[in-house]
Order: C-alpha cells, then sequence, then structure tokens
C-alpha cells in the first residue's frame, strides 16, 4: 500500500519522538513499572500541554486578525 507524504511524516515524527524518548529515560512503552493509573496521569499531562499549546495559537490568530 502506499502511503501518502502526510502518512511518512507521521511516521518518521513517531519514530524519532520514539528514539528521543528513549534516550531521555532509557525506557520506552513497554515498561512494567507504571500502573494504569500514573500512564493516565502521563497522559492527562500531555493533554494539558496540548490545550495550552492551542491556547497561544488561538491567541497568536487572534491578534493576527
Amino acid at each position: 500500500v502506499s502511503q501518502s507524504r502526510y502518512v511518512r511524516s507521521v511516521v518518521d515524527k513517531f519514530k524519532a519522538r520514539s528514539r528521543v524518548g528513549y534516550l531521555k529515560y532509557n525506557t520506552n512503552t513497554t515498561r512494567q513499572d507504571l500502573s494504569t493509573l500514573d500512564w493516565l496521569n502521563h497522559l492527562q499531562d500531555e493533554l494539558m500541554d496540548a490545550t495550552i499549546y492551542i491556547e497561544v495559537l488561538k491567541g497568536k490568530l487572534e491578534n493576527d486578525a
């Protein structure tokens, strides 16, 4: 199946992020030391960061309008 350049771009970014995460934390998502609640807390933190990024970008769009 031929992938679009967008799919390839996203896959490449996932691979790069995985490498960076492994180098930073010396582990990956197969780790067994986190509970389900720990994983949910990590996810919540990431989503809160994403929400802040959205607010920043919305502010930039509003200021440009």
